[in-house]
């Protein structure tokens, strides 16, 4: 059973990776479906907004604390490599650095800087918009899984 230290360390990283894959899953369910039904101009400018908003200390806080809180579980499995809940944890830390940290980075930024060099009434701005809405909902979907996914499998780490 996993104790100690690192027993807390697995704990705070069920919790950030939970609390993550819950803000991506609302935006995935609902936020950009209504973000979507709004015309055009005021669903970018909102978009930009929340995308403003989001790399504020709160949630930046639990996002970046979740990625080094999953890459010190990683190292400390890989170094006490314990009896039970080894590929748990390491699956859980591989989950979060590449499905949902590693995405963010690779998907989603890319598409959320372009939207915000659009003017939201321009028609460069009505004509992307369907297609970010689209792939950028494909890659917050991938980061829910994955950050629900490591959440689940520090729990059963923790079983």
């Amino acid at each position: 059973m996993i104790d100690g230290p690192y027993f807390v360390l697995v704990v705070l990283g069920v919790l950030g990776t939970g609390l993550v894959a819950g803000v991506f899953c609302g935006f995935s369910t609902f936020v950009m479906r209504a973000l979507a039904a709004l015309p055009k101009a005021q669903g970018v400018a909102a978009m930009n907004s929340i995308n403003v908003c989001a790399v504020q200390p709160p949630f930046m806080l639990v996002f970046l604390g979740s990625a080094v809180l999953c890459a010190v579980i990683a190292v400390v499995t890989f170094v006490v490599w314990p009896d039970e809940g080894t590929v748990e944890l390491l699956v859980g830390s591989a989950l979060y650095l590449f499905g949902t940290f590693g995405v963010t980075m690779v998907a989603n930024v890319p598409r959320n800087d372009a939207l915000l060099k659009l003017e939201p009434g321009t028609p460069e701005a009505a004509t992307y918009w369907p297609t970010y809405v689209r792939e950028w909902t494909t890659w917050n979907t991938v980061r829910t899984v994955a950050s629900s996914g490591a959440a689940v499998s520090y729990v059963l780490a923790l079983t």
